[in-house]
């Protein structure tokens, strides 16, 4: 399978939503990858074909369910790798910049990610527990929205130990994330029993909205991106992460912020450029006009009222939606 030097890879599976996410990332990295020899990878269990602009991008095509559930697909990393040099980013993310400077970073690492090594705390698991068990003095810890893979003996090492190590999870005492084993955790401690780490999160190559949840600007087209973590008292701010500003060029949506006008404003603007072949700003200014402003304006009114409504008629609770 390992054709070319370069490639993105992404997976979606089972349901047309995640497919859909997989595109509009494929159309923000085409944008910004015209004349590049990074070649585009969708792993997929869904036979329907793509829409028409997606002719440059590769699809690797399994039957329903081949690929495993949840996070689990996401050990196979090494498997599904189909460069030399792959970079696996998560479907609901977009590309806001070329990425030549991310595989540079990453190049000669047979397993690596973005994020630096911790010795205690809690991460889906006491670190430090984890830790002890295995005889590690530290840790990487990250973000699995990406991995990157140099595919051969040591990659296939630390994603053996991480799928053997899965069918332990519950004994070793780690914590489920959507009723799922975590696949970072796995990884993570493969990695480390193996000598591979991290590249520094300088917050220039992956920002996502947990870490980062202040969204102040993100404009895929014009390759401008701003996220932060507040500091405290600010009730944005999101403990245990770095306070500062950053500007990635992966802005990962993770959770529900695909479901808010950020995201889809993107990908409506994606969509008209690169399926319907308007120009850049004719696509943003009529995306603005009927879809932006409109649910900037509206999200701003619930945000208003939302005290309002709480004192007269109490918080509803969170409905939780199954998502795999």
């Amino acid at each position: 399978m390992k054709q070319g030097t370069r490639a993105v890879l992404t997976i979606a599976t089972g349901k047309w939503m995640y497919m859909n996410m997989a595109i509009a990332l494929a159309r923000s990295f085409l944008w910004w990858h015209r004349d590049s020899d990074i070649e585009f990878y969708i792993a997929t269990d869904i036979e329907d074909p793509l829409p028409r602009d997606m002719d440059r991008v590769k699809v690797l095509r399994f039957r329903p369910g081949e690929l495993g559930k949840g996070f689990s697909m996401k050990l196979k990393l090494d498997e599904l790798a189909p460069a030399a040099q792959t970079l696996f980013i998560d479907a609901d993310c977009l590309c806001v910049g070329p990425l030549d400077s991310v595989f540079g970073r990453f190049a000669g690492r047979a397993v690596s990610v973005v994020g630096g090594n911790i010795t205690d705390g809690e991460w889906f698991g006491d670190v430090a527990t984890t830790r002890a068990h295995f005889g590690l003095a530290e840790m990487p810890k990250f973000n699995g929205g990406v991995y990157y893979i140099e595919p051969g003996d040591k990659a296939s090492a630390v994603y053996a130990r991480a799928r053997a190590l899965e069918q332990r999870y519950d004994e070793l005492g780690l914590v489920r994330l959507r009723n799922c084993p975590n696949e970072e955790l796995l990884v993570a401690i493969s990695m480390a029993l193996e000598g591979c780490s991290g590249i520094d999160d300088d917050g220039s190559i992956h920002g996502e909205l947990f870490a980062s949840p202040l969204l102040h600007h993100v404009d895929v087209l014009r390759g401008k991106a701003r996220l932060s973590n507040p500091p405290p008292p600010d009730p944005a701010h999101r403990p245990g992460y770095p306070v500062r500003e950053i500007a990635p060029v992966i802005v990962h949506f993770l959770g529900d912020f695909t479901t808010k006008w950020q995201y889809r404003g993107e990908e409506r603007v994606l969509r008209l450029v690169s399926l319907r072949g308007l120009p850049a700003g004719v696509a943003r200014a009529w995306v603005n006009l009927v879809y932006r402003y409109p649910a900037m304006l509206l999200d701003r009114l619930r945000s208003a009222l939302r005290p309002a409504y709480r004192r007269l008629f109490g918080t509803r609770e969170v409905r939780w939606e199954e998502r795999f």
